[in-house]
């Protein structure tokens, strides 16, 4: 079987060029040998698929459904087979191998990718998502391997910093970005296993549980920065409505209220992240979600 990358993929990938595009390059025989290794069957490559990985739908030498997962190095996969595996199902898809026998793959359980929490209302979806996120929040292992929040967004607020020298409109955004942060984390309230990535779409629905967590790029901190990225989902109707500031702040409330999270810290965390996000759009050739994002900062 050709092993074809969706679209969104390889635009994803480009924009990391060229560790990005030679990725793409070893992919299909990557792919190829990742299946054979594993003896499994494929059904078919996921589409659209995500920003970052090739997800494979395949069934295991018993018949079992089961997902193939390819990432690139700089989607951190060991991060991700560790967290699954600490996890343990727990809120998160199941991680049906302990040990791969290739860096960048990853075996599965089967979700229903087509079905993911966005799919529900508003309400509804931000309380299920909210209810899966909060099992995740576990002690991290003794020994973690994992990057910390401090790590994570140091790395970050450099090339924030950079932006804001190239970019003067937006420097009063991420100076007050930057700011929150240093004092963020002159005092977190407790450090426990992060998703990192989380939103909405990264909830499918599955047989073992209504729904389960994907896709983690894994971090270790205080919880109102994995928050914080759901705050801004369906960004995109905020932006377009008259009352998206007034919005924004209930649901800034009504996450904190729930999940027992200081809300100035998660606002904090949300103003962060998303002047990171709209920087970094803005830096690999995406304007539209850099206006987006920091016209969402800018409400915060």
């Amino acid at each position: 079987m050709a092993f074809e990358p969706p679209q969104r993929l390889v635009r994803a990938l480009g924009e990391t060029a060229p560790d990005g595009a030679a990725w793409l390059e070893r992919l299909p025989a990557l792919a190829a040998a990742a299946v054979e290794a594993r003896e499994l069957t494929v059904e078919r490559v996921q589409v659209p698929g995500g920003r970052s990985s090739l997800v494979v739908l395949v069934r295991t030498a018993d018949g079992t459904p089961a997902v193939l997962k390819l990432a690139p190095p700089r989607a951190r996969p060991a991060g991700e087979r560790a967290a699954l595996a600490h996890w343990g199902g727990r809120g998160a898809v199941q991680l049906l191998e302990p040990a791969g026998p290739d860096a960048g793959g990853l075996l599965l359980e089967r979700l229903h990718p087509d079905v993911s929490v966005r799919s529900l209302p508003e309400a509804r979806a931000l309380l299920e998502a909210a209810g899966t996120l909060r099992r995740l929040w576990v002690e991290p292992p003794d020994g973690h391997p994992f990057e910390t929040v401090a790590e994570r967004t140091g790395r970050q607020a450099e090339a924030m910093r950079a932006a804001a020298d190239a970019d003067p409109e937006t420097a009063p955004l991420v100076e007050a970005a930057l700011a929150a942060r240093d004092e963020l984390l002159a005092a977190p309230p407790e450090r426990r296993l992060l998703h990192g990535t989380f939103r909405q779409s990264k909830v499918l629905a599955g047989d073992r549980m209504p729904w389960l967590a994907v896709g983690p790029d894994p971090v270790v901190g205080e919880t109102a920065f994995d928050l914080a990225r759901l705050v801004r989902d369906r960004v995109e109707d905020l932006i377009a409505s008259p009352s998206g500031p007034a919005t924004t702040r209930r649901r800034v409330k009504r996450l904190a209220e729930s999940l027992e999270v200081d809300r100035e810290r998660l606002r904090g965390w949300t103003l962060f992240r998303a002047v990171e996000s709209g920087t970094r759009a803005r830096r690999v050739g995406r304007p539209q979600d850099a206006e987006l994002l920091l016209e969402f900062a800018g409400w915060l």
